[in-house]
């Protein structure tokens, strides 16, 4: 047996740079399935029992998710709005139902051993279990016979499945257990509100959002009480006024130090501002460390230490701003030593999209400290006062002076400061994480890197490892069961964070966190980026540390953190091993295997005990003994070794292996015989044996004469080289160098030249042996000697050439001129030329040096180290591998001090020094600019760098942030151009870009810019997506970002490729290639030179299971179909046409589906273009107008498509002779026409001479007046809109009606002007106070008063009948029988809709949804028929109804709202048209916006101030303005207004009923009347007076007063007979018959319709009114939102899509129907029903043309209007658009609305209800709707019969007893209704 052999095996680390992800990394379990909805959970860390609540159910789970109790919850009997039935003497009228229990709350409080489970129903009521069987009550409360219970005691949770609750257990410092809750308020006004109730359940009412309970189950009088001091203060309740604007939705509360924390999202804020954060933290501090004074108070007070911050994640308008799950964890960041507290949360906003952010505890604990120090000292905008609260004492803080806080007082506050507190300034994160979907979150800290887990609502587990920079380094994605939505809660096992609780809607699920085993490498295991997962070095597996055994040991487990190069791997030292040797020692590295089994294996089964041996650090060596050399395989033949591998195993576990060779030295020598050479070059340490010849293993003491490779330049084997003396076919002499250290001198030697002679050698000196008689043929084979044979004449051309051969071992000398064999130059002179420089390149370079300079010449030395070089005196580093002897060398440039020229130098040794001809420069180059300076992050974008000095050098790269290379493609000395590369990340954004020469650091900044990678573009459809087999399409490739592309190439798969154009940054047009077949194919884009392949998310592994990829991905679609067809419309191939004439072809397509435009094709004839006039879907006309002339007969008509050219028919151009003959006759024709031409011109040219003078001087004169006419229309333009500005006076307030009159006035328009006329003949007497007010005489105002006659039981058959009206049925049914009657007409309808709308104003909720069953009905019919015509008139009662209630719920949205800028308009309407002269007997004015009221001839009137006193009134004197031209009843009206403007109209005394009197300057008075004795007759009428006929003067004094007794005067003067009286103009029919007599007179005529100009001045100065009015009704206040709108527009949308309508314009046609149409263009055309005001004539003319434009502009379909449109059309004809774009946008406003819940409509109903309870005479309405049910009672009786549900209540009865109680028995009213 040999000696025993030891291996020693050393561990070493080995470095893993790459990572790779598995496709997860996590592994469910174990799962429970609930058969019920999921609520919450909670792990008892002790007993690792998981508690899972669900609908209906609570389940006791072991650790393991095994069912160990169920106990049943629900459903139980309940209503909403019964107190809790444990409340004593608490019973309910409301019925009850079975109700399902939702769990809200499911706590644990350990210490006392019960489970708190708060449920949904019985007001949220909260039950204590038992920990050990949840089945089981732990303590009953309230306790039997306890009557000292308050709801507030049992209403903890909240009461409806969708409102949140959150909650958390605590011990204060006295040992007290209390619990914390935070629940949605869902009392009255909210949608969780029982529907058709205000305030019947003062529970709501009274809960707090959030309190303090005590939860101490020993004091059962006190548990579940706010706290343990009563106070207000220890509960968080927002006041009910503002309830509204603070729902608060809670997410989560937890204990962080002695704080708790409450997230929260205010959902009163969703909606309104998108980009508005409404996530908020609230922080409590609680009494969980000792008192903070001894003698304080027992617990600190909730609200004095509240604060609540804004949370925004998100920045820009990339805002998240729901919150939706928090967790707060200890992690690692910033690479930091130490782990510092950091909140998670998971954010989401309106597009479904979310992100992951982090906020820093140490960032919220400062802004708290801020905040409370900044309301104490320093109030600010940043913090106020939470006054929603009810402790709130107004939003502002007070400063208190120089009151300095205490660290206590920062963090929780104190009785005497403001409290509770809220931050306005949002704590702001960047997210670190963005995807769709995100619900949950949970963070761990592992081995220092932060682990996250996400919860998607698709149902996917996401597990992110965070850097300590909180960037993603890696993730991996778990699909959970059935795919349901995770919940916003995830736990880890509280004792074992290495699995985690998750829940989702139908399960609960212990997911482990880490699958480690899947990776089978230690390199696998820890370059896979999983924290959990570490190398267990003794199992040899990768695990999570707790799974390997020995995994707390040192260098056991290999965790992440140190990283893939310390896995365990085998160096053998030395890895070779000869068969024959002693032993090698192999070192290694383990962990402490002292008291370990440790052996090294060589194969199953084969092994030897290791022996373990201390060593330095942490590595540690092993010996092994090595088996007998018969126990391994044998060498295989025609080898020298065999490769054996080895392996530790420690414990039976092989930790590491490795292999090593074992050799045999003679197999070296017996593969290669007697050769010296390949014995000691062999891979191992092998020994020559000279003297038998032999290769040996080993070294032995007995032969000293063996070979070994050693240190000395000299092979230990003789080394022979052959010198060639004669060159001929044979050989005869040969000299041999000998260089070997063990050939004695002058030894007898031979020459064994591998054949079988020998040949005698003699010794020249102590080196050189000769061979003589040596014949070699060439022929012949040497296979033992390699010979040289050089020729020193070849190959050498200089001096230096030849003497450097000598380096070669060739025996060369220089001499006559030429390279001989030294012997034959003699004497040898080794000396040569100085060197001889032809050419250097570059001749420039950078004076930083390291430039390679190529040089060239002669006699450039014979040796590189015999040669320098220099550029002037800085030396240049030869590069002895590029040197090439005498002729080239190549030397890298140093530093020069300065940019300067400089010869270069070259230093030879024995032969001196040579100089270029050439200057090198040392220059310093700069950079200018770079063109772009911005790309996309794919690359490919070609900048230009410009400078000075750029090509400079041997070497010049353009380096992107130091790693990166721009590709050069151009390089001259002042510009650079390159290609981009991709950015490395893909969140880079501004990177450097610089110039380096010579591989050197860029360190100057004027080398130096910088250039931003951008978005790269995105591509989002191509249009069309066909082309036809030609090619030349133009493909419109539509997208954004393509300002970054600099050049497209399309290529089509299969086909080919073409160049596009980038048209705008959105548009890029690119022409199809032609196909040879039609196929379908796809196309993809070249972006600057790089495949476009979509915009990706970031997301490192997208699943397409769980994201909506891009349908493309890069690739779009796009068919090749047919070429198009064309012919001519006969189909005809020849045209005859004749020249000079206008040519029009109609050219037909055949159908195909290219979808093409006109702008696609053309057409030529010859090489004349022919335009396309017409166009549709199967043929084009095109036109040429000009005339044809080609010297071809024939030319071709040829339709080009793209590259498609067809010539589809001939033109033959025919018809010259006859044109000759035709143009002679014509100019002979003309000739003689000509002739006598000219004979009446002579005779009539001063006759026409004469009359062009006249018409020139009268179409100067128009002109004239047209230019003055417009001028002055142009100013008033100007000036009117700031004058009647000035002029409206505002101060005398709006006289609104009252809204009993509004509704009045709406509801019975035709009576309620017949009442106004009958009532106004004795409205006024002559009384010193002036006049007075109308009494209110509507019948429905007044009292109900019977008649003598009237019998008791009358009244009782009203309200029995209004009693049937209250019942559905019967309404509904009784409305429907009417309506079916023919002789029930229109009138009736809308009467009897008013009626029922007044005698159910006090149930505005019931009437709705009555008029909603009836529309619905309505709605079926039209949707039969056409839908579009529904609503458009008011034809039935149910459209009659819609009316009144769209006036009753938009009354006070018109009164606050629109009310003002309408009742603006309506006076700048009047004060505009008081500006002009008014036709008293026409009405036409001078201003107007009605053509028809215009007053069409220029009349010449003047302003003019009067003084005017009213007798009687008590008012001074005052100053009115009136026209010279008004009449004496005009300047009354004027003068009436001006005293009684801040009076309702209804209270003006009329023109008819005063008198008015001129005093002149001598006292003298005249009574001025429109008629008297000194009036004129004009055209045969008597022309009215006026101010102008009196010569009234500037200034004059006149005085009104009130007629003492009504005479018989003119009356109206609008009411006159136009054939006896005239004002300003003829009515317009007697215009034509008089305009000759007019031609005559005094009076310039110009064209009437000059005058339309006034229009546009009127329509100009009122359009900012009439713009504020519009305005004014398509905006949404914020604070008055029209909520019937909302409402109503809603209802529309449902019944659509009920009945599957789907057409937008049907549903903008019914809004447009049901509420401008229907309510606004009512009240624009009769302001009456709003305002106590006179409408005249005049004002109704220029308000019909304002709602005619207001209809247009709710029209969906387009004006087409021309020049002979109606002028009312075309005034607004510019602004129709903007207004239609108003109404769209309105209509778009209404529909993104918070949807409206019935509750909250008829609340809102119920309100408005309220608000005019007892206006209106109900029983007069209900007696006038008896009289229609008495007309029709047979009709209706019959109807209710045939009804079921009538029948079935006996509803018909009920009638019959009404008509029975009331028949001949009616009140008889004041009035008819």
């Amino acid at each position: 047996m040999p000696p025993s052999i030891e291996i020693a095996v050393l561990l070493l680390g080995v470095l893993a740079l790459e990572t790779r992800r598995s496709a997860s990394a996590l592994h469910i379990q174990q799962a429970f399935a609930s058969p019920n909805q999921t609520n919450n959970f909670v792990v008892d860390p002790v007993s690792r029992k998981v508690y899972l609540a669900t609908v209906n159910s609570v389940y006791q789970l072991n650790g393991t998710l095994t069912l160990e109790v169920e106990k049943r919850t629900g459903p139980v009997e309940d209503n909403l709005l019964c107190h809790a039935p444990q409340l004593p003497q608490a019973p309910c009228e409301h019925p009850k139902s079975l109700t399902d229990n939702h769990n809200k709350l499911l706590k644990l409080d350990p210490e006392q051993g019960v489970v708190v489970v708060c449920g949904s129903v019985y007001q949220g009521f909260c039950e204590l279990r038992k920990m050990g069987n949840i089945s089981e009550i732990a303590v009953e409360f309230p306790p039997q016979g306890e009557k000292t219970v308050f709801p507030s005691m049992l209403n903890i949770a909240a009461n409806h499945p969708n409102a949140s609750t959150v909650g958390l257990i605590f011990r204060s410092h006295g040992g007290n257990t209390r619990l914390l809750v935070g629940a949605t308020y869902t009392g009255a006004g909210t949608q969780f509100f029982p529907k058709n109730h205000s305030k019947e359940d003062l529970r709501f009412e009274n809960t707090p959002e959030i309190a303090i309970r005590s939860l101490n189950i020993k004091d059962l009088s006190r548990l579940f009480t706010y706290d343990i001091n009563p106070s207000e203060d220890n509960v968080f309740k927002i006041k009910q006024e503002v309830k509204t604007k603070n729902k608060l939705n809670f997410v989560h509360a937890f204990i962080q130090k002695t704080y708790s924390y409450i997230a929260f999202n205010n959902d009163a804020k969703m909606g309104h501002k998108e980009s508005q954060p409404n996530s908020i933290l609230a922080r409590i501090c609680l009494d969980t460390d000792n008192p903070r004074k001894p003698s304080g108070p027992e617990s600190r007070k909730l609200t004095e230490s509240y604060i609540q911050m804004p949370l925004q994640c998100g920045f820009n308008g990339n805002i998240y701003n729901r919150l939706l799950s928090v967790y707060p964890a200890e992690i690692h960041a910033g690479g930091g030593r130490s782990s510092e507290p950091y909140l998670f949360g998971v954010f989401s906003k309106a597009d479904r999209k979310s992100a992951l952010c982090a906020f820093r505890f140490g960032d919220i604990e400062e802004e708290i400290r801020q905040g409370r120090r900044n309301c104490s000292n320093s109030p600010s905008s940043d913090v106020q006062v939470l006054d929603s609260v009810i402790q709130g004492s107004g939003a502002a803080c007070v400063q208190k002076g120089n009151l300095v806080l205490q660290p206590e007082q920062l963090d929780c506050g104190a009785a005497h400061l403001q409290h509770p507190l809220a931050l306005q300034r949002s704590l702001r994160a960047v997210p670190l994480f963005e995807y769709p979907g995100l619900t949950s979150v949970s963070v761990d800290n592992v081995h220092e890197h932060a682990v996250v887990f996400l919860g998607t609502s698709n149902g996917r587990l996401r597990k992110l490892t965070l850097l300590a920079n909180m960037t993603v380094a890696n993730q991996w994605t778990l699909k959970l069961r059935s795919s349901e939505a995770v919940h916003h809660i995830m736990t880890f096992d509280p004792n074992d964070s290495n699995f985690l609780y998750v829940m989702t809607s139908h399960h609960m699920l212990r997911v482990k966190v880490a699958d480690c085993d899947q990776w089978q490498s230690c390199s696998d295991c820890l370059g896979a980026g999983d924290a959990h997962c570490g190398w267990c070095t003794l199992e040899n597996r990768c695990t999570i540390q707790k799974e390997c055994a020995q995994g707390q040991l040192a260098r056991s487990w290999i965790s992440m953190s140190e990283g893939p190069q310390q896995c365990p791997s085998m160096t053998l030292t030395p890895p070779e091993i000869s068969i024959a040797n002693v032993g090698i020692l192999i070192n290694g590295s383990v962990p402490d295997l002292i008291g370990s089994r440790v052996e090294c294996e060589y194969r199953p089964g084969v092994s030897t005990d290791a022996t373990v041996h201390l060593d330095y650090g942490t590595a540690q060596i092993q010996t092994c003994p090595l088996l007998p050399p018969d126990s391994f395989q044998p060498i295989p033949r025609g080898k020298d070794h065999l490769t054996v591998s080895v392996a530790i195993k420690v414990n039976g576990t092989s930790v590491v292996s490795g292999s090593f060779i074992i050799y045999d030295c003679e197999r070296t020598g017996a593969i290669h015989p007697k050769i010296c050479v390949s014995c000691l070059s062999a891979r191992w340490k092998c020994y020559w044996d000279p003297e038998n010849h032999l290769c040996v293993s080993s070294k032995d003491e007995s032969k000293p004469g063996l070979l070994e490779v050693s240190n000395s330049p000299f092979h230990p084997c003789v080394a022979v080289d052959v010198r060639m003396l004669h060159i001929s076919f044979f050989f005869s002499l040969f000299f041999f160098f000998l260089r070997s250290g063990f050939v004695l001198q002058m030894e007898k030697l031979e020459c064994d030249f591998g054949t079988e002679q020998r040949y005698e050698a003699s010794w020249l000196n102590g080196s050189t042996v000769k061979c003589s008689g040596v014949t070699v043929s060439t022929d012949n084979e040497l296979p033992q000697i390699t010979m040289e044979v050089y020729n020193c004449g070849v190959g050498s051309v200089d001096c230096s050439q030849c003497w450097g051969r000598e380096d070669q071992g060739h025996l060369c000398g220089w001499c006559e001129n030429s390279c001989r064999p030294r012997d034959d130059c003699q004497p040898v002179k080794d000396s040569c030329p100085a060197p001889d420089i032809h050419k250097i390149s570059p001749l420039r370079g950078p004076v930083e040096g390291g430039t390679l300079l190529t040089v060239q010449g002669r006699n450039l030395g014979r040796r590189a180290g015999a040669v320098k070089v220099f550029i002037g005196d800085v030396p240049c580093s030869l590069l002895p591998d590029l040197y090439t002897v005498s002729t080239e060398l190549v030397c890298v440039t140093g530093r020069s001090a300065h940019d300067r020229p400089d010869i270069v130098q070259v230093d030879v040794d024995q032969s001196g020094t040579g100089m270029s001809k050439e200057s090198f420069s040392y220059l310093v180059p700069k950079l200018a600019s770079m063109e772009p300076r911005k790309g996309p992050r794919a690359g490919g974008t070609r900048v230009t760098l410009r400078g000075e000095h750029l090509d400079i050098g041997s070497r010049v790269r353009v380096m992107v942030n130091d790693t990166l290379e721009c590709v050069i493609t151009e390089k001259t000395d002042d510009v650079i151009e390159c290609t981009m590369p991709a950015a490395l990340h893909a969140n880079t954004d501004s990177v450097s870009v610089c110039v380096e020469f010579e591989d050197l650091i860029c360190q100057d900044v004027e080398l130096s810019t910088t250039y931003t990678y951008e978005k790269n573009p995105v591509i989002s459809f191509i249009h069309p997506k066909r082309s036809f087999l030609s090619g030349g399409r133009t493909i419109t490739v539509t997208g954004q970002g393509f300002d970054l592309v600099q050049s497209v190439t399309m290529q089509v798969l299969g086909i080919g490729q073409t160049h596009c154009s980038v048209l705008s940054t959105s548009s890029i047009i690119c022409p199809s290639p032609p196909s040879s077949q039609s196929q379908q194919t796809s196309v993809q884009f070249y972006l600057n030179g790089v495949l476009y392949t979509g915009d990706s998310p970031l997301s490192l592994d997208s699943e397409p299971e769980e994201e909506e990829e891009e349908l493309h991905k890069g690739h779009f679609l796009l068919e090749y179909v047919e070429n198009p067809q064309f012919f001519t419309a006969n189909k005809e191939k020849l045209i005859k046409h004749h020249s000079g004439e206008p040519l029009t072809l109609i050219i037909n397509k055949v159908p195909s589906d290219l979808e093409l435009v006109p702008e696609e094709y053309s057409v030529m004839i010859g090489s004349y273009p022919c335009n396309i006039s017409f166009h549709n879907d199967q043929l084009f006309h095109c036109t040429i107008n000009g005339l044809l002339s080609s010297s071809e007969r024939e030319l071709p008509v040829t339709v080009q498509v793209g590259n498609f050219h067809h010539t589809i028919a001939k033109v033959q151009l025919g018809g010259s002779e006859l044109a000759i003959v035709v143009s002679i006759v014509v100019c002979c024709v003309l000739l003689l026409l000509c002739t006598v031409a000219l004979v009446v011109y002579c005779t009539k040219s001063r006759r026409a001479e004469r009359y062009w003078q006249k018409t020139l001087l009268q179409m100067e004169e128009m002109e004239s007046q047209i230019r003055e006419e417009i001028r002055k229309g142009f100013a008033e333009l100007q000036t009117d809109m700031t004058d009647l500005t000035k002029e409206l006076n505002r101060s005398q307030g709006i006289p609104f009606l009252e809204y009993k009159q509004f509704v009045t006035r709406t509801f019975f328009p035709k009576m309620c002007s017949d009442y106004e006329k009958s009532l106004v003949q004795p409205a006024y007497e002559n009384d010193g106070l002036g006049p007075r007010a109308l009494p209110e005489t509507h019948p429905l105002l007044q009292d109900w008063q019977a008649t003598n006659t009237t019998r008791p039981n009358v009244e009782e058959g009203i309200t029995l009948f209004s009693t049937l009206l209250n019942n559905k049925h019967f309404l509904i049914t009784f409305v429907h029988a009417l309506e079916q009657q023919k002789d029930f007409a229109v009138r009736d309808r809308c009467s009897l809709a008013s009626l029922l709308t007044i005698a159910l104003h006090g149930k505005l909720e019931y009437y709705t949804s009555i008029m909603k069953d009836l529309l619905v009905d309505l709605i079926d019919a039209s949707a039969s028929k056409n839908p579009k015509l529904m609503l458009r008139r008011t034809e039935s009662v149910v459209e009659k109804m819609l009316t009144n209630w769209m006036s009753i719920c938009m009354y006070s949205y018109l009164k606050e709202t629109v009310g003002e800028p309408f009742f603006l308009l309506l006076c700048a309407i009047k004060q505009q048209i008081n500006k002009g002269s008014i036709d008293a007997i026409t009405g036409k004015a001078r201003y107007t916006l009605n053509e028809e009221w215009l007053l069409r001839e220029n009349i010449e009137a003047k302003p003019q101030n009067i003084n005017v006193s009213f007798q009687g009134c008590g008012m001074d004197s005052l100053s009115v303005k009136v026209m010279n031209t008004d009449t004496i009843c005009q300047v009354k009206e004027k003068i009436i207004e001006a005293f009684y403007k801040n009076l309702p109209f209804s209270q003006w005394p009329r023109a008819e009923d005063v008198d008015l009197e001129w005093f002149d300057s001598g006292s003298n008075s005249k009574l001025l009347q429109d008629l008297d004795n000194s009036s004129v007759m004009e055209d045969g009428r008597k022309k009215l007076n006026t101010v102008f006929h009196y010569q009234v003067p500037e200034g004059a004094s006149l005085a009104m007063s009130m007629k003492d007794k009504k005479e018989n005067t003119l009356g109206r003067v609008k009411d006159l007979d136009t054939e006896k009286y005239v004002h300003l103009v003829l009515p317009h029919d007697e215009l034509m018959e008089t305009k000759r007599s007019h031609r005559q007179s005094h009076r310039k005529k110009v064209l009437p319709e000059i005058y339309l100009t006034r229009l546009l001045s009127t329509k100009g100065t009122l359009q900012k009114f009439l713009d504020d009015l519009f305005q004014a009704i398509l905006s949404i206040p914020l604070d008055r939102p029209p909520l019937a709108v909302k409402y109503f527009f809603d209802f529309l949308e449902e019944q659509a899509d009920k009945r599957g309508i789907t057409d937008p314009d049907t549903l903008h046609i019914w809004k447009t129907n049901s509420l401008p149409l229907r309510f606004w263009v009512n009240i624009l055309k009769n302001p009456q029903f709003v305002f106590d005001i006179d409408k005249t004539d005049h004002m109704d003319a220029c308000l019909s043309v304002i709602a005619q434009a207001f209809i247009d502009a709710c029209s969906i379909s387009d004006l087409q209007l021309g020049k002979d449109s109606p002028t009312n059309k075309l005034l607004y004809a510019k602004e129709i658009p903007e207004y239609k774009k108003r109404v769209q946008c309105y209509y778009q406003q209404i529909q993104e609305m918070a949807p409206l819940s019935e509750q909250e409509m008829n609340a809102h109903l119920a309100e408005e209800s309220r608000k005019y309870r007892n206006e209106f005479n109900t029983n007069l309405a209900l007696t006038e709707i008896y009289k229609y049910a008495k007309r029709y009672r047979s009709q209706v009786v019959s109807a209710l019969e045939s009804n079921p549900t009538a029948r079935r209540t006996q509803l018909h009865h009920k009638f019959e007893q009404v008509i029975a109680l009331v028949e001949d028995n009616i009140y008889e009213c004041c009035s008819e209704a």
